[in-house]
């Protein structure tokens, strides 16, 4: 073989390395604050592969002077970001998560928290491009607003399956999300206005995965349902979706907008050695709190349950509000529960002695007082007990109509009204109940 036959067979054999060498790196894309490699994974039963990117960030970190700050637009970087790797979830107890996988027979990795945490994770088919304009899904992960992640639901076989773009974001939990001093200084709901900030990032970059910015659904659960439920009333969320899917969680659920934050704020400074005499003083000291003294008393504050506010921003009035005047983005709208909603809860937490083995109509009636305390209320306690046991003679019966009941008060019958709301106000509504046996 003379000299010049050999140097073409070497450029082809160096053209073909290339190739093979930049499939092992993982895919590539360009957005205008800088370049992102993915990674390729396989879905069982599909012939397309999945192009994922993993903890790309959506704004700045929110640390330092923007901790208990609304989200800031994240800055550019130089080069070639890696995203193939997970991001940290948002400060909460990590230990409870571990125990929930765990007590699911479920095995899966459970990252490091932290403050810097306003990541997405986007899982769309190989075969896409930036014109190939698929249906963009926003996943709100639910945790009852103090323990999720990103990285707990995997979206790659509803992008291989369904030929989507899914993006699943995070947003900050429990203190450094929601909490509020009830003005100016926090006012709360910064995990929502974190939720906020993801949207207008989708609208901004995901054509470049494929993605169609005008065809985004949201959709969550649990907590992540009540979000999308609040994001379908709030002004400041306008024009970034266009379908939503709300699971197991609504806007007027009962106790989920606190109207006097300032005593709970004041709880939580006092946690953590800090002055309460005002709210000024509170956030300053609330700033200065080092990262383990931050981690210490988010363990410390578990049992104190962070509300929504009435902030202004996000939310200007309160939720029945909002839908009693119809003021909703008119887009289609899914909502609704599944069978035996919220039965986890008597189990374990308000189960009185021997429940396994039945209750009596007393125990409903007990049971039912949780959530109408007024002593106006006695009457609309006695005619639930009347309308689902009538004499409640079989305790086995009492029973599992006793975990029916706290489905249908605290979410089934909240759903319905949304719905009704979203239908009076004109635009297509979607009522769904999900009808599987519970695993308990």
């Amino acid at each position: 073989m003379d000299c010049k036959h050999f140097s073409f067979c070497q450029l082809i054999c160096l053209l073909i390395f290339n190739n093979v060498l930049a499939d092992t790196k993982g895919p590539l894309v360009t957005l205008q604050s800088g370049s992102l490699r993915g990674s390729y994974v396989n879905v069982k039963g599909v012939d397309t592969a999945v192009h994922t990117y993993l903890g790309l960030p959506f704004a700045q970190p929110p640390v330092g002077p923007l901790r208990l700050a609304p989200p800031v637009p994240i800055d550019l970087w130089e080069g070639e970001r890696d995203a193939t790797q997970q991001p940290p979830m948002c400060m909460q107890e990590r230990k409870i998560s571990q125990d929930l996988l765990e007590q699911n027979s479920m095995h899966m990795d459970v990252p490091q928290v932290s403050e810097d945490c306003l990541y997405l994770n986007i899982y769309t088919p190989a075969t896409s491009t930036v014109d190939s304009k698929l249906p963009v899904m926003v996943w709100i992960h639910g945790g009852s607003f103090v323990i999720g992640s990103a990285s707990s639901s995997d979206g790659s076989a509803l992008a291989a399956y369904q030929d989507v773009v899914l993006v699943a974001v995070q947003y900050r939990l429990g203190i450094l999300g929601f909490f509020s001093t009830g003005d100016e200084q926090a006012p709360g709901n910064l995990g929502l206005q974190d939720q906020v900030a993801a949207l207008r990032w989708v609208q901004e970059n995901i054509q470049s995965f494929g993605g169609d910015p005008g065809s985004v659904t949201i959709f969550g659960e649990s907590a992540g349902g009540t979000s999308v439920s609040l994001l379908l009333l709030s002004p400041m969320s306008s024009g970034l979706f266009h379908r939503a899917i709300a699971q197991s969680g609504t806007a007027n659920m009962k106790h989920l907008v606190n109207p006097n934050q300032f005593p709970v704020a004041q709880i939580v400074a006092n946690m953590s050695g800090c002055d309460i005499t005002d709210s000024k003083t509170i956030k300053k000291c609330m700033m200065q709190l080092t990262d383990e003294e931050m981690a210490k008393l988010i363990v410390q504050a578990r049992t104190i349950r962070f509300m929504l506010s009435i902030d202004g921003q996000l939310l200007t009035k309160s939720a029945e509000e909002y839908l009693e005047n119809h003021e909703v983005h008119k887009v289609p709208f899914m909502t609704g529960v599944t069978n035996q909603e919220f039965g986890w809860v008597l189990p374990n937490m308000l189960a009185p002695p021997g429940w396994v083995e039945g209750m009596d109509r007393d125990q409903i009636m007990n049971l039912i007082s949780f959530f109408y305390l007024k002593p106006t209320e006695q009457k609309m306690k006695e005619l639930i007990v009347e309308e689902y046991l009538g004499k409640g003679e079989d305790r086995v019966a009492n029973r599992d109509i006793g975990l029916e009941v706290i489905g249908d008060i605290l979410l089934t019958i909240p759903t319905i009204q949304v719905a009704n709301y979203h239908r009076d106000a004109g635009v297509p509504v979607y009522l769904y109940e999900l009808q599987e046996s519970p695993a308990y």
